[in-house]
């Protein structure tokens, strides 16, 4: 496992060189958002619109029209809460390719319940033609570009940024509505995603010492979510299916495969572990964890909820944490 630095500021420099007509859109946060190496090398291409994120938005449909394709670049929170009229009637409604990439995506910032997008999934997955992609690690961030470019439509990305782990291997790059099969196994499903993803191997890990076989998946797709793996992994699971995430368990992952085990018939439990039905005050990353229950520890708890069993686990079992708060704002 390695610590990669500023990552989507390569990639997306990669990116435009192969793609001339895309152009960054910052929100009054180029270093925050990682563009301003973008902004130096491409300076024609680069528009600072200020802290005016609707008006950003509207200026993003008009050169998505003109041929442009255009990437918007602000925190999450401001992407959607703030400019959500723009969005469906500028962006969805003609269904012009342009892509907004959120960065500290629920709370994965100590800035509060204004900087936090807890519930950003729940509320754009209501949207018609919009794609919605949740990133886990360096290696997702270097490809997810590349599959918002491909899907010709209006885009959302929860972005990591500065100081991200790479979990998943460079040559296996993040593929279109279709989970990373991280564990195989018969007896548990777990779907993850975003930063949880790490405290979900974390907890398996542990559970598999105990001799519980999960099939973990870790999501990158929330919309389309039509991934058969999801269904396999449900039908196939002996105690239950089990979710965590960063975000709000109304409206997001947990949800989204509620909405799947109801519409295939898969009559098994499902245990979703994520924020519950709150707002998160402003902290650091892992104890905001686990303050609001979107930890290892609660998962287990949750497993073992499955299961009727009870395996012991403490704290000092679990394998040592790798996502730690690098950045603050």
């Amino acid at each position: 496992m390695k610590i990669e630095t500023n990552t989507h500021s390569k990639n997306i420099l990669r990116f435009a060189e192969k793609h001339p007509e895309v152009v960054v859109m910052s929100a009054d946060l180029g270093t925050s958002c990682e563009v301003k190496e973008f902004a130096k090398v491409y300076p024609d291409r680069y528009f600072s619109m200020g802290i005016a994120e609707q008006n950003m938005c509207s200026w993003a449909a008009g050169l998505a029209r003109e041929g442009f394709r255009p990437m918007l670049h602000t925190f999450g929170v401001f992407l959607y809460r703030r400019i959500l009229d723009q969005i469906e009637m500028s962006l969805a409604y003609p269904n012009l390719p342009v892509v907004l990439i959120g960065f500290v995506p629920g709370i994965t910032t100590p800035g509060g319940v204004s900087h936090q997008s807890t519930n950003d999934i729940g509320v754009l997955r209501t949207v018609p033609n919009m794609a919605i992609f949740d990133i886990g690690d360096a290696t997702e961030i270097e490809g997810v570009l590349d599959i918002a470019y491909n899907f010709n439509g209006p885009v959302y990305i929860r972005m990591l940024r500065k100081d991200v782990p790479r979990f998943f291997p460079a040559n296996e790059p993040m593929q279109f509505n279709r989970a990373r099969i991280l564990s195989e196994g018969t007896d548990i499903a777990l779907l993850s995603s975003s930063v949880c993803t790490e405290e979900a191997m974390r907890a398996t890990a542990a559970l598999k010492a105990k001799g519980l076989s999960i099939q973990h998946l870790h999501v990158s797709t929330l919309k389309p979510f039509t991934d058969p793996q999801v269904v396999e992994a449900c039908e196939k699971a002996k105690y239950g299916v089990i979710t965590i995430e960063n975000h709000t368990v109304i409206g997001g992952l947990g949800t989204a495969v509620a909405e799947v085990m109801a519409e295939n018939g898969i009559g098994k439990k499902l245990v979703k572990v994520g924020l519950q039905d709150t707002y998160a005050h402003g902290a650091s990353k892992m104890y905001l964890l686990r303050k609001y229950g979107m930890d290892a520890m609660t998962l287990i708890k949750g497993v073992e909820k499955l299961t009727g069993e009870n395996f012991g686990i403490e704290e000092h079992d679990l394998e040592e944490i790798r996502f730690e708060d690098f950045t603050t704002v």
